[in-house]
């Protein structure tokens, strides 16, 4: 009986909490919730004021105009082939270099590992002509390598590889050596899964950088056939066009993978976030 009390004392205490995180989560839904409607909307409604959350009508023409206005299907390959084939590379690139700067004692280490956190410290901006005349310079404009191949070492991702490795036992590594395993061996059948974690959420966050992206697909690419999705999407509303209808539409395709992907990776990306900043 005091077992029970003390749990439901704990609920009651717990209300105010529960409220203040399902009005959070409904601020956070709110906007995908309205993106969704509005794309079921007729063209009229969505700018007519007052507002209405739910469409009088729901009609698929804005769909239909989406497809008819670009090839929002090259656009949705493209993005696919330039989030996967980054970020796979990317990954498994930033995780050897973190396995290293963690595991491996060798001259120069913690400069370099410096070296390598300063670069974090650059904008995009600042870097982004130079990066385009060397791309563009070995015949990679309009290309998916051009795309792709920049992307590939990302120092944030070598920073979280390394914190997530830094703290496993060393006893791991010793065992697998006296059972005579490569090293290579070691980081991929021992260590990396130690860390599936931060490893998933990396691929989480690349997947996702690369899939909303704008400014460098925008900059390398000149043929619409190469375009990315957030490229396609940016023509339906600026100074001289505002199909919103199409944009809504366009917007909900874009969203639905990255909610996807990040619903079925939540909980390492929740424990990800967690351990990989525990020593750095």
């Amino acid at each position: 009986m005091n077992s029970l009390n003390r749990k439901v004392k704990k609920i009651i205490l717990n209300i105010p909490i529960y409220i203040i995180l399902i009005f959070l989560a409904i601020i956070v839904i709110m906007p995908i919730l309205w993106m969704l409607l509005s794309s079921f909307k007729p063209k009229g409604e969505i700018i007519s004021y007052p507002p209405t959350f739910f469409p009088s009508k729901f009609t698929t023409e804005n769909y239909v105009r989406l497809a008819k206005r670009v090839k929002i299907f090259d656009f949705v390959r493209n993005s696919v082939i330039y989030a996967v084939f980054s970020t796979i590379p990317s990954v498994l690139l930033c995780s050897l270099a973190g396995y290293a700067f963690a595991r491996y004692n060798f001259k120069g280490r913690s400069v370099l590992f410096i070296l390598v956190l300063a670069t974090m410290m650059i904008p995009f901006q600042v870097i982004m002509i130079p990066l385009f005349l060397i791309v563009s310079g070995v015949g990679m404009y309009d290309t998916y390598w051009g795309l792709i191949l920049p992307r590939i070492a990302v120092p944030i991702s070598v920073f979280m590889m390394r914190s997530a490795f830094v703290v496993l036992p060393k006893e791991l590594e010793e065992a697998s050596r006296i059972d005579g395993l490569s090293e290579f061996g070691i980081f991929w059948r021992i260590m990396l899964p130690q860390v599936k974690p931060t490893f998933v959420t990396l691929v989480i966050l690349g997947v996702n950088a690369a899939w909303n992206d704008l400014m460098w697909p925008l900059l390398i690419t000149g043929d619409m056939s190469m375009r990315t999705l957030s490229n396609g999407l940016a023509m339906f509303v600026g100074t001289d066009t505002s199909e919103h209808g199409p944009a809504f539409a366009g917007g909900l395709i874009a969203v639905i993978p990255m909610l996807i992907l990040y619903l079925f990776g939540q909980k390492y990306f929740v424990r990800g976030t967690v351990t990989s900043g525990i020593k750095a």
